[in-house]
């Protein structure tokens, strides 16, 4: 049976799931009421930090889902996006709208990722 790892874990989630060389984040947001560009650059951090931390990087990510409080904010976060991944290591990706967890908050980031493995091509 593989075994599953959680960290920063609380009664509602877990930040970070690891099981079979995946890693599972938790969605992802920036800091509330800082513009689109801002708060995507932010959740992005944020993954990037979990991913290390967890034993990946942002070159292992597998998807994203991008949800957006509203679909006119899908350029000016395409900016950030855009930059933020080397070219040929873009993930499979969704975007949508949603109604977010805050009125303040404009985007949430959904990530998973592999793990660094030495079988992993860099």
């Amino acid at each position: 049976m593989s075994q599953v790892q959680r960290q920063y874990t609380n009664q509602r989630m877990s930040k970070v799931v690891i099981h079979n060389n995946t890693v599972y984040l938790c969605g992802q947001v920036g800091v509330k009421g800082t513009s689109v560009a801002e708060q995507t650059a932010e959740a992005l951090a944020r993954v990037e930090s979990l991913l290390i931390e967890a034993g990946s990087d942002r070159d292992h990510v597998l998807q994203t889902t991008v949800w957006l409080a509203d679909m006119q904010d899908f350029d000016e976060m395409n900016g950030v996006w855009d930059t933020w991944f080397r070219p040929g290591f873009a993930p499979a990706r969704a975007c949508g709208e949603a109604k977010l967890a805050s009125p303040e908050l404009k985007v949430e980031l959904l990530v998973t990722a592999a793990l660094k493995t030495s079988t992993t091509q860099e």
